[in-house]
């Protein structure tokens, strides 16, 4: 499978979609069809002919028949692979029968980035669609805010940054008009509202505007800010934090950019401990975090030089560059699976390529709202 098999999947606008071709060229997609789903909410069954009335309804939409190219590789990709997890995050209770699929979203957004990025579909496509399927089902329920009593309009403040909300309400109402539900039209009204407002908080096509880089973070982080009105950022370090998967090329890169600058590195820390990979990695992460905490004392700038392969490993270490007051630079670096199976057999490491192919599945790639700044440094195959 490569990105021009993919291309000819998605159909021009007026035209139908050939299901028989989409199995064919992904055939993770042909799991669909023996699992189950609950039928409360999907009377229609299984998840494949779910699936197929999503995309159904999303190429009706007006949103898609009026897209660019790229556009509707990204409408037709989040729709396709919308619930490609279920299969894998199915669970049906043994007393009621009743069929759950917990965490599909956020696990199927892995899955579509491995699958995507070994087709080498393009860094901003890939992101694009990975990033609509990780939520695709927030603006079913937007418009009450979330568990953490964030409201409606931070979502969609948040969420602009992050992706084309016009897309996500355009996927999420496919996803509800593709279902047999007694309660669809109340949702449908809902993603509509949602709609409106991001086009009233002008945030519906584009990022919400902030008045700085730090304002921005803080508001996102949850300090009672208005958006608009600059907070005073204090004096911290200057941090260059990185993130990728292993022999990415962080190492060389942070030789080139900041050959001058201190560096904290679990891979550093694991060498002055005398520990290989995977051993005893909590006293390698007390080593590196020390040195850190020493130069956010001072004050000092420094590169951050680690995986920081999912979302839950970059908190912990946002957490405490943001606890001194540091400005954050993400740089996320990516290579094709092949070069960097190479690479890391080229290294003096204990890391196996195996190693490796396990971390995959833990692989979030860092999104804007992270930090004050976040680059992208992506080479597709």
């Amino acid at each position: 499978m490569d990105i021009r098999q993919l291309q000819q999947l998605v159909p021009e606008p007026g035209r139908d979609f050939d299901a028989a071709a989409c199995l064919a060229v992904i055939p993770a997609l042909s799991r669909l069809a023996d699992t189950p789903q609950d039928p409360t909410y999907h009377a229609e069954g299984d998840v494949w002919i779910h699936t197929r009335l999503v995309v159904e309804a999303l190429l009706a939409q007006p949103a898609y028949q009026q897209a660019s190219a790229e556009q509707r590789f990204v409408l037709f990709f989040a729709a396709l692979l919308h619930d490609i997890a279920k299969p894998d995050t199915t669970v049906i209770d043994a007393e009621t029968g009743r069929i759950g699929q917990p965490g599909h979203s956020r696990r199927g957004a892995v899955d579509a980035r491995l699958l995507l990025w070994r087709a080498g579909v393009p860094f901003e496509l890939r992101e694009q669609v990975c990033r609509i399927i990780a939520v695709h089902q927030l603006p079913f329920f937007a418009l009450q805010g979330d568990r953490s009593g964030r409201s409606a309009e931070f979502l969609l403040h948040k969420l602009s940054w992050e992706l084309p909300v016009w897309m996500l309400c355009a996927v999420a109402e496919a996803d509800m008009q593709g279902r047999d539900y007694a309660g669809k039209a109340e949702v449908l009204t809902a993603i509509e509202l949602w709609r409106e407002l991001a086009a009233e908080e002008g945030c519906l096509h584009g990022p919400r505007a902030f008045a700085d880089d730090y304002t921005r973070i803080q508001y996102l982080r949850g300090a009672r800010v208005h958006p608009d009105y600059p907070l005073h950022a204090p004096e911290g370090s200057s941090v260059v934090m990185l993130s990728g998967l292993p022999a990415s090329g962080k190492d060389t890169w942070t030789a080139r950019h900041h050959p001058h600058l201190p560096v904290v590195s679990f891979d550093d820390a694991r060498q002055a401990l005398g520990l290989r990979h995977g051993q005893n990695e909590g006293a390698a992460a007390h080593y590196a975090i020390d040195r850190a905490k020493a130069l956010l004392r001072e004050r000092r700038p420094f590169v951050w030089n680690s995986t920081h392969l999912s979302a839950q490993m970059r908190s912990r270490t946002l957490d405490l560059l943001y606890g001194y007051g540091a400005q954050v630079q993400i740089v996320y670096l990516e290579r094709p699976e092949g070069e960097i199976m190479r690479r890391n057999q080229r290294r003096d490491t204990s890391l196996r390529n195996d190693d490796i192919r396990r971390m995959l599945f833990k692989w979030e790639v860092p999104l804007p709202t992270e930090a004050h700044r976040v680059t992208y440094q992506a080479v597709t195959g």
